[in-house]
């Protein structure tokens, strides 16, 4: 492959990954780790992930157990859980935080499916707009004697690439979007 269209595939798979982190923070019924990876605690001053401050364990399928190694983090933990947008109420035992994962509802199913399906059109259009951004500096490379047989092949790879990773963008939204109905 050429290296001026690798950049671009890299600039791609990058997009893709960061699409596929974003869905796993979304909770689909059932009891995931990764969905405290976004926030974060004060630890001696530093906002620390919780997944550096406690163990972060998954004991039944609806339930989350954290526990932190030093006692004196779990009012923040349970700040840091209570302010976000996870919509959970910690259960604390003065020892280990407990998140009971409530069944979603169809409607709340439904939501869940709508968001993921626009995230999925964000991540494509960023897809796109990588495509412009090749296309365009590929267009520049003619007047710096690049034949436009050569650009035109480059055009070519490129609409390939975004193809491809535009139908595993549709993959993955597929995927989620069935865990997420599946009862």
């Amino acid at each position: 492959m050429d290296e001026r269209v690798q950049k671009y595939e890299d600039k791609m798979k990058k997009t893709l990954s960061s699409f596929e982190a974003e869905l796993a923070t979304i909770r689909a019924g059932r009891a995931n780790p990764h969905i405290l990876d976004k926030l974060t605690v004060d630890y001696y001053g530093t906002p620390t992930p919780i997944q550096q401050v406690a163990n972060v364990t998954v004991p039944e399928a609806r339930m989350i157990q954290i526990q932190p190694w030093e006692s004196s983090l779990i009012k923040k933990i349970e700040k840091a859980i209570l302010a976000s947008d996870l919509g959970l109420n910690p259960n604390n035992d003065g020892k280990v935080i407990r998140l009971i994962f409530p069944e979603l509802t169809e409607e709340r199913r439904k939501q869940l499916v709508k968001d993921v399906k626009k995230k999925g059109e964000g991540a494509k259009v960023a897809i796109r707009n990588i495509r412009r951004d090749a296309n365009d500096t590929f267009k520049k490379l003619v007047k710096q004697d690049v034949s436009e047989d050569e650009v035109k092949d480059l055009n070519d790879e490129i609409q390939k690439l975004t193809d491809k990773y535009i139908k595993e963008i549709d993959v993955v939204v597929e995927n989620k979007s069935k865990e997420i109905l599946t009862v």
